[in-house]
């Protein structure tokens, strides 16, 4: 991963609309099981490389015109790229550098709900909202408690109201390249409550920000994060790896949505390299899996995960997509794909697609995903 001293923390997210909510129930820890083979599933395409782009994470937008939209960040350009998801065709770019309205300074996560596109910046230290389908910039959040935001993922909590989470990976030493002291990691996520009065104004209230600081689970560098809202849970990717006292791989680790670590993660191991972006797939209230992106090389992997008990559920790559940071599932069907997409950066430079109806069939998935 190309990272400015030493890293550079880049995912997506992906929103998973469900509108049921249910308390966490407890859980029994998760067996540590054999994962089958990765499979190979096609990429359907890749778009051209942009090398100057540097894309970093994935969002969906249906416009109104009957086509969807894939948004990405880059940050490099300091802009938004919007592809056609149907086809990677690259349709446009937003915004440039500088910490005005509408403009962006190493723009990283990525999150929409209905019309209203959030944008974590980690140079401009804050979440930017803009107006879709014109980009209309309508205000930004955060500066005075974000250091380097970098992951998003957005709950409608009550009509026009959303929980924003953001994942704050603040570093130290002049580099910016040594974890804080555990008892500051208890900030790595912010959460924050947006209610609108109209689509174009809004009031925002910081709601605390909350991580473990035990030694063994600590969140030590952060950038995805993904939510269920039927379980009221939270997955944080801890991108964190290391040898040293027994190890700290990189993994996910579950929280629930005030904040307190349920204590799950998954087995050791489970990620060869670092855990990415990270999805909920969900197919019916009962059904679904949750995806994320294992950095490997040259290829990266796809894990899968059962919804509830987070048991492995297989996985699979394409021919070429590799360094995936973002991720973005979409499960509603468009034109080119009747069963949804996944949709993953492709080294730094491009988008690659996938269509969830081959990941069912070549994961021997629940049909309920792919009806």
């Amino acid at each position: 991963m190309s990272r400015p001293a030493l890293f550079s923390i880049a995912a997506a997210l992906c929103l998973s609309a469900c509108t049921t909510t249910a308390p966490l129930t407890t859980r029994a820890p998760i067996a540590s099981q054999v994962p089958p083979p990765t499979v190979l599933v096609p990429e359907r395409y890749v778009s051209a490389d942009n090398p100057g782009d540097e894309i970093d994470s994935l969002a969906t937008w249906p416009a109104e015109d009957g086509h969807t939209w894939l948004i990405a960040t880059a940050k490099s350009s300091h802009s938004l790229v919007v592809f056609d998801a149907d086809t990677g065709e690259r349709m446009r770019s937003v915004g440039g550098k500088g910490d005005g309205p509408g403009e962006f300074l190493r723009p990283n996560g990525i999150a929409i709900y209905g019309n209203h596109l959030f944008v974590a910046e980690r140079d401009n230290h804050r979440v930017q909202v803009l107006l879709l389908p014109d980009f209309t910039p309508l205000s930004t959040f955060g500066a005075d408690q974000l250091r380097s935001p970098y992951g998003l993922w957005i709950h409608e909590s009550a009509p026009a109201e959303y929980e924003v989470y953001v994942t704050d990976s603040f570093m130290e030493g002049e580099r910016y390249d040594v974890v804080p002291p555990l008892d500051q990691l208890d900030r790595r996520v912010r959460r924050y409550r947006v209610t609108f009065a109209d689509p174009s104004h809004f009031l925002v209230r910081d709601e605390g920000s909350f991580g473990d600081t035990s030694e063994a689970k600590a969140l030590r560098i952060v950038e995805s994060i993904a939510g269920d809202p039927a379980r009221q849970r939270l997955l944080v990717a801890d991108e964190y790896t290391s040898d040293e006292g027994g190890g700290h791989p990189s993994n996910l680790r579950e929280y629930t949505f005030d904040g307190k670590p349920t204590g799950r993660e998954l087995p050791a191991g489970t990620f060869e390299a670092e855990a990415e972006g990270v999805a909920l797939w969900s197919c019916t209230p009962d059904i679904g899996y949750w995806v994320a992106a294992d950095q490997r090389y040259p290829q990266t992997h796809f894990l899968l995960f059962e919804r509830d008990s987070l048991a492995p559920r297989g996985s699979f790559m394409g021919e070429v997509t590799a360094h995936t940071d973002g991720i973005a599932l979409h499960a509603a069907a468009t034109a080119a794909f009747p069963y949804g997409a996944l949709f993953a950066v492709h080294d730094d430079e491009a988008v690659a697609a996938f269509d969830l109806g081959d990941v069912v069939r070549a994961l021997a998935l629940d049909p309920a995903c792919a009806p």
